[in-house]
């Protein structure tokens, strides 16, 4: 932000001064906001006021349907949104002791979509707060000493001072990490690598393109993705659809698309999952940042009642992800919205934290969820931003990029871009920001991005990757169970703690049998059971010695050594039994997308011949649980060695940090 937009978004914000005793901080927002954008329409509407006023009187004598007056109006105003009052800031804070009637008259006269913004903020009650505690002519006196003509602020820097004002509300309301608005160069360098491969489709004259973001929060992303798409093509028309849950954030959203001439009825208001705003929308762009690590139990039945009953008829038959994060949950509803191929296809830009990449095993919700994607072959590319970007959180985070028009070079593969030393110090911290990407590394990672998807690059920065790479097979290795028995003076004591134990009748005689075979060891199974026999029917338990399968199960339990000397324990097939203590879990690469069951056996069988049986040569696996998984290990394909200091430069620095020390101590002695 220039020092011009901060200067405007200090002095909007200078009116919290005049707040401080009647209101808490955490609500400064409230009133701060919701003035700033009445004070911008305000000035906005300026220069057609009285061209409004007079066709307001002309359709008053006539008949016009409402949505006939409601078109000449938005005309006669030269924009989608008017106001009929004869009254505007100047003339509200000129009349002090009228400005809660006044200025709730104002915003009553506006056209319906901007009262519904105005609602959102819940202005009405704002007015009758400050007017009972003496502040209404104050503020009110204050935003009309600010001209936000646009002859003064454009809407670009406008957008920037909405954002300095959402920063500083967030900061002071403890918001989550990034939920209402992501940094511009941020945003700037997202649109890029979203649009890198469409440059020349967007300078076909008169194209039409829609961009959507189901978590748009101020709009700030959208409002990107047409500055791009125009600014190669004057003559293109951007159409740009939104939903955003939180009414502050949707309020400044809807009066930014107002004031740029978008249709602000395309921003609806609402959670995405429940209440989408644009269920049969399909969209040649969509973008998002939506709130990182954000538990969904609030819309959970719905989200399931989803899943499990329209499985891929909704949104969600890929899966679910765990409840506390739902991000992929985001994703899902975007890829539901891509265009068929047929039509021209689309792509999808979304901002995650690293959670996404690998959470979740191998057959959990999140790992179909990539499954689903790769196995599509949507996922173009992943990319590693740099920590510290955002307001409210250092987390790293990374773009994911996806397309069903991937280019004919990027089919079957997948780019992943570590971006992570791009970026510049910032002179003053912004929260948690203390980083930024710089225009002229913007530039770099676009071209390095464009070149990977056009004709593959030779840059340390960029692997490509068959999508099959990120797929494995979780297999499970089991080794065979050897034991020898014994019995000894704790095993009765161990013996007592079992469950079936304290729950069985004949306790004390059970617990004497077992001490009277103290010292006793066995080197076979049949061994001990026969004694375990003959000392259970001296004491009376059962029938010919024989207790009850729980009991008799916690006995083996108690008497039972681990030993890899010991007998080979097998089931009724005379099948080994696998040993608990030695079982262990193997991740098996795949080698296509499109193996079959018996190709992916034989894979499996060839990594236990190189892998595993030279070292267990009695390991086998248990098919069974064998599950399939898929995962994006982005930080360990960019890990580059760094081998260890040698011992003799190690050591000649300890002795001179001795001798520093010896001297430093001398001095102090003296």
């Amino acid at each position: 932000m220039s020092v011009n937009h901060q200067k405007y978004a200090d002095f909007i914000w200078s009116v919290a001064d005049l707040l401080r005793g009647d209101y808490r901080q955490s609500e400064y927002g409230k009133v701060i906001l919701p003035f700033t954008v009445l004070r911008r329409l305000d000035c906005v509407l300026e220069g057609t006021k009285n061209a409004v006023l007079a066709m307001n009187e002309e359709l008053k004598q006539g008949s016009l349907p409402a949505g006939a007056k409601d078109r000449k109006l938005r005309d006669a105003a030269g924009q989608t949104f008017y106001n009929t009052s004869a009254l505007d800031f100047k003339k509200i804070a000129g009349a002090p002791e009228n400005v809660a009637r006044n200025l709730s008259a104002y915003i009553g006269a506006f056209s319906p979509g901007a009262v519904e913004v105005l609602d959102k903020f819940r202005f009405d009650e704002q007015i009758s707060r400050l007017d009972e505690s003496k502040l209404l002519y104050l503020v009110t006196s204050k935003f009309a000493a600010i001209d936000l003509h646009p002859d003064k602020v454009d809407n670009h820097q406008m957008g920037y001072i909405f954002e300095e004002l959402i920063r500083k509300f967030s900061e002071i309301s403890n918001e989550t990490a990034g939920e209402h608005f992501t940094p511009r160069e941020v945003i700037k360098l997202m649109v890029n690598l979203l649009m890198a491969p469409d440059d020349k489709d967007v300078m076909v004259p008169s194209v039409i393109r829609t961009v959507y973001d189901p978590a748009c929060g101020t709009g700030g992303m959208l409002s990107a993705a047409e500055e791009y798409i125009t600014r190669y093509n004057t003559k293109a028309t951007v159409k740009v659809y939104g939903q955003e849950l939180n009414p502050e954030s949707w309020a400044i959203c809807r009066s930014d698309m107002m004031l740029k001439g978008q249709d602000p009825t395309k921003i609806a208001f609402g959670n995405s999952f429940t209440q989408d705003g644009h269920p049969a929308g399909k969209f040649d762009y969509l973008l998002a940042n939506p709130p990182f690590g954000v538990e969904w139990k609030k819309v959970q039945t719905e989200i399931l009642d989803e899943a499990e009953n329209r499985s891929w008829a909704g949104r969600f038959g890929a899966g679910t992800p765990r409840i506390n994060d739902g991000s992929f949950l985001f994703l899902q509803h975007m890829i539901s919205k891509m265009k068929p191929v047929e039509d021209g296809g689309s792509r999808i830009a979304i901002v995650f934290n690293g959670s996404p990449l690998f959470t979740g095993a191998a057959g959990s919700g999140e790992s179909e969820i990539r499954r689903w994607i790769l196995e599509n072959d949507w996922l173009e590319a992943i990319v590693a931003l740099p920590d510290q970007l955002f307001y409210n959180t250092g987390i790293s985070t990374y773009f994911w990029i996806l397309s069903n028009r991937k280019a004919p070079a990027l089919r079957d593969k997948v780019i992943l871009l570590d971006a992570r030393e791009h970026w510049a110090k910032m002179r003053k911290s912004l929260g948690d920001k203390r980083k930024l990407v710089p225009d002229d590394q913007i530039g770099e990672l676009t071209q390095l991005y464009k070149e990977a998807i056009t004709s593959g690059t030779t840059d340390p920065k960029v692997k490509i990757f068959p999508r099959h790479a990120f797929g494995y097979q979780r297999i499970t290795v089991e080794r065979p169970l050897r034991l020898r028995f014994e019995v000894t003076e704790e095993t009765a004591e161990e013996l007592a703690e079992a469950k079936a134990v304290q729950k069985y009748g004949h306790k004390a005689a059970l617990l004497d049998a077992i001490r009277s075979l103290s010292g006793t060891t066995c080197a076979t199974r049949k061994e001990m059971e026969a004694a375990l026999i003959e000392h259970f029917t001296k004491h009376q338990l059962g029938a010919h010695g024989k207790v009850a399968a729980p009991v008799m199960k916690a006995v083996w339990a108690a008497v039972s050594i681990s030993d890899p000397e010991g007998e080979l324990q097998t089931d009724s097939r005379n099948d080994p039994l696998p040993d608990p203590d030695l079982r262990d879990n193997e991740n098996v690469p795949i080698t296509s997308m499109n193996s079959t069951p018996a190709e992916r056996l034989a894979e499996i069988d060839e990594y236990m011949k190189n892998e595993v049986l030279p070292h267990v040569p009695d390991a086998w696996v248990d098919h069974s649980k064998t599950k399939l998984g898929f995962e994006i290990p982005l930080t360990r394909h960019f890990y580059v060695y760094t081998p260890p200091r040698p011992l003799e430069e190690i050591d000649a620095e300890l002795k001179s940090l001795e001798a520093e020390i010896q001297k430093l101590l001398g001095e102090v002695i003296r």
